[in-house]
């Protein structure tokens, strides 16, 4: 597609789910929106595939569920998108003195949940510790979640409108430090620590608490922390976001590669490649959702290999014909509906980190698998009532230094582990359970971080663009611009960020995107 001008309000670059909800925004503000996207499709990291030959099942290969997207954003863009919630909020395998078990907790929390403490701990005495600590989080969550959506609060303000203690535990400390004082239990300690971890590298013990911060996010979601399945897949959202942003007038021009963004007090001129030819457009804006190390060279800085992001996760993707028995005995259809833990007790999340940090795929591998299919067999198209189901594995503490010097045998080596991290748990190894491509290949699809910059142009793979921020002001900081006080400007006045490496960026949220249209709505009236 050809710009239908030479000039707009605004010029968003990248296509991402924050890029779409800008877009959708201003569009509907009045303003004329161009947004450019180096792919040949919308939606970044949210979009469905299917990646195996022959088969119908669409996967969400990289995003993989919702938690963030405020619903107030949703009803604004009038989003016809339904999240499902998971029925099992989570199941974690364990073996103790050679028994195998397993540790349930239930979309609500009932009597099954504390029964499956009381077998894994002896008593009731670590269940009301796990009540107590998220009923503090949900306090916290409850003040955060509504000023996410709304220009910066100062840190202040946030701290003395929650409990001192919860403060203390989830801002100021390292969380382990809090984990370890409230639980005893090795196991119930490691879900509890797990939050903090998704795609961040780090002990439970940093000093620089940016586990502490992806915990954070990982537990605020429209005040409830409730992660849930996008029905049709995650490519459902980024549709509807798409649809949304047309709707309102603006523009997606797709195959388009920024190349240069070069500003001046009264606008900036954006320049791209088609594949063919270099255009270029002017704009009194322009919104970034690609990555803040991306946009300093394209605003024409020098790179800097020292400061580029790196990423820590590695994600596979099954296809299998039916769900494996569990060794403890539980229905699969219960135990994989929710967020599946595997070699994540507290000690082996802490020996897996030293391992990676030392330069070694760890010996145990840490990870979570969702099985999104049981929530919303649509994904499976044909395949649904065969018994097919998805599988989709997020391991931890993989980070990208691991795979630079062997990429290919250190990746192997990683699903290796991952796989033997949960065939310790089933009857049957997952292998047997695979299906069959058109070609005649076992349906499964590894990614490591390198495969994320690869494919999505993510610097070193981070999901979150860079490390993510606490989601308000340090209580000195300067509020002087609408930039400024929405948490999403640059050195530039004419350039904003409007993707995951806004203050409030990361996960599928799009609250860089509304975050940088009202600051733009507030800036250009």
């Amino acid at each position: 597609m050809t710009p239908a001008k030479t000039s707009y309000d605004v010029v968003i670059v990248g296509g991402g789910h924050n890029g779409l909800v800008a877009a959708a925004y201003l569009g509907r503000a009045g303003l004329s929106v161009l947004l450019l996207e180096r792919l040949d499709h919308t939606g970044g990291a949210a979009v469905s595939v299917s990646p195996f030959a022959g088969l119908p099942a669409r996967l969400s290969r990289y995003s993989y569920l919702v938690s963030l997207m405020p619903e107030s954003l949703m009803a604004d863009l009038d989003l016809d998108v339904t999240l499902a919630s998971r029925t099992t909020a989570s199941y974690t395998p364990w073996i103790r003195d050679g028994r195998h078990g397993g540790l349930l907790v239930e979309r609500p929390e009932g009597d099954a949940t504390r029964a499956s403490f009381a077998e894994l701990t002896g008593g009731d005495t670590e269940y009301d510790a796990w009540r107590e600590f998220y009923a503090d989080v949900t306090d916290l969550a409850h003040a955060v979640a509504p000023t996410l959506t709304r220009p910066l609060p100062h840190e202040r303000e946030l701290r003395d409108a929650v409990d001192p203690g919860i403060w203390r535990d989830v801002v100021t400390h390292p969380l382990g430090r809090a984990i370890e004082a409230r639980f005893a239990d090795d196991t119930v300690r490691g879900v509890v620590g797990t939050d903090a971890l998704i795609g961040t590298f780090a002990s439970l013990h940093d000093p620089s608490l940016i586990q502490n911060r992806c915990f954070l996010y990982h537990l605020i979601g429209n005040g409830t922390g409730e992660w849930r399945v996008p029905v049709g897949g995650m490519g459902a959202v980024t549709d509807a976001l798409a649809r949304s942003a047309t709707s309102a007038g603006a523009e997606i021009v797709t195959g388009a590669g920024v190349s240069s963004i070069r500003t001046s007090p009264d606008g900036a001129e954006v320049s791209w490649h088609d594949g063919m030819t270099t255009r270029s457009v002017t704009a009194r804006r322009v919104l970034s959702g690609v990555a803040p190390w991306v946009l300093k060279i394209l605003l024409g800085e020098d790179e800097d290999p020292g400061s580029k992001p790196a990423g820590a996760q590695l994600k596979i993707n099954f296809l299998l014909d039916r769900l494996p028995q569990l060794r403890s005995g539980a229905d699969p259809a219960v135990a994989f509906a929710g967020t599946l833990h595997l070699g994540e007790d507290h000690s082996q999340l802490e020996r897996a980190y030293a391992e990676a940090a030392a330069g070694s795929v760890p010996t145990t591998m840490p990870g979570e698998v969702y099985c999104h299919s049981l929530t919303d067999p649509s994904i499976l198209g044909d395949l649904a009532g065969t018994g097919a189901q998805t599988l989709t594995y997020f391991g931890l503490h993989t980070p990208a230094a691991l795979f630079e010097t062997d990429p290919e045998g250190a990746k192997r080596l990683a699903v290796e582990r991952a796989i033997a991290s949960l065939d310790e748990h089933l009857v049957e190894p997952i292998e047997s359970c695979l299906m069959r491509d058109g070609n005649g290949d076992p349906c499964i699809e590894a990614k490591v971080p390198q495969d994320v910059e690869r494919d999505l142009a993510m610097p070193g793979g981070h999901i979150f663009h860079g490390d993510l921020d606490w989601p308000w002001a340090p209580n000195r900081s300067r509020m002087d611009t609408a930039a400024q006080q929405w948490g999403v400007q640059t050195d530039d006045d004419v350039v904003l960020l409007c993707g995951s490496g806004a203050r409030r960026g990361g996960a599928v949220s799009g609250l860089g995107g509304h975050n940088a249209a009202q600051a733009v709505l507030a800036d250009l009236g």
